[in-house]
């Protein structure tokens, strides 16, 4: 593993993220095992909430999906996450990242299109379409 991403892990077991991201991956009934970029994969999550293929809390990806699909962009998209823990001092990113979702859905009517985290970690990656501002839509006249 490289050096940074044994420095990501380290830093989100000491601001707690890792531990949280372990309890909600037991709690949501998901099997966890070590994976790449120094990542836990949290697979068969059982809630519907959040809605996305994966999320990430901590080095924890958390999915409902089988073991296998965490990889390619999704798998970078949610790394990327894990940096963005570890850079915030982990456990105050939640909140922040709430604020932004509804920034987002004001400004155009989806979670992650213009959410600073999703953007810092690649829309494209994670599966957020580009959806522009409600102010810059035309409205059908009848």
């Amino acid at each position: 593993m490289r050096p940074y991403f044994r420095f990501r892990r380290v830093i989100n077991w000491i601001n707690l993220s890792t531990p949280l991201g372990l309890l909600i991956a037991r709690v949501g009934g998901a099997t966890t095992r070590r994976g790449e970029l120094g990542l836990i994969y949290a697979h068969g999550y059982r809630y519907n909430f959040p809605i996305a293929r994966a999320f990430t809390v901590g080095n924890v990806v958390v999915t409902k999906y089988p073991d296998g699909f965490l990889q390619g962009p999704l798998l970078l998209h949610e790394s990327r996450h894990a940096s963005q823990y570890a850079a915030l001092i982990g456990l105050p990113m939640l909140p922040i990242y709430v604020l932004s979702v509804l920034i987002s859905v004001l400004v155009c009517g989806n979670v992650g299109t213009y959410n600073l985290f999703e953007r810092m970690a690649n829309l494209d990656d994670g599966g957020y379409p580009r959806i522009p501002p409600r102010w810059r839509r035309r409205r059908a006249r009848y």
